[in-house]
């Protein structure tokens, strides 16, 4: 099951990171036809909102991406005094926690999206975005990254301990 479930969301991360590559160049894109009709005296009148709600987004879908890639910030001095057998405890206590505090922020920004949903919330700007949406692919992320951080889990719990696209731990 552990590896079943490694396998969906190693798929399910490659697709977010895509899509996080994509909103990368859709804000270069943006920044860049910004430029070209300020020069005309012409304008969007949104860039400086839907960057933001790019940059938020791709941050958020990047994380499972990053975490299984190795690329997360770590700090690895416990680690690097414990025999390599014991590692999968503090990395197991360290998933799980991590878990914990994502899944607990999930729900209530869960709340905050839906709450947005109901009574038609928009941006205070010209656009006036419905603040569900860009607040719903936060929450994709976050939701992302627990699924990632328990399938870490069960697998640590396994007694597998998961390698990185960099081969570590």
């Amino acid at each position: 099951m552990a590896r079943l479930l490694g396998l969906i969301t190693r798929r399910l991360n490659q697709l977010a990171g895509l899509l996080a590559m994509l909103l990368i160049l859709y804000i270069a894109g943006h920044i860049l036809l910004e430029i070209g009709m300020r020069l005309f005296g012409a304008s969007t009148f949104v860039l400086d909102e839907f960057v933001g709600y790019a940059v938020a987004t791709l941050t958020f879908l990047g994380l499972g991406y990053s975490l299984e890639r190795g690329s997360l910030i770590r700090v690895s001095m416990l680690l690097d005094k414990l025999p390599r057998r014991l590692h999968w405890l503090p990395e197991l206590a360290s998933t799980l926690l991590a878990l914990f505090s994502f899944a607990t922020l999930a729900w209530y920004w869960g709340h905050n999206v839906w709450r947005s949903y109901q009574r038609g919330t928009v941006s205070d700007t010209l656009a006036e975005t419905p603040l569900w949406l860009p607040e719903g692919m936060v929450l994709l992320g976050m939701l992302l990254l627990c699924l990632t951080l328990l399938a870490r889990a069960l697998s640590l719990a396994a007694g597998e301990l998961p390698t990185t696209a960099k081969g570590e731990l």
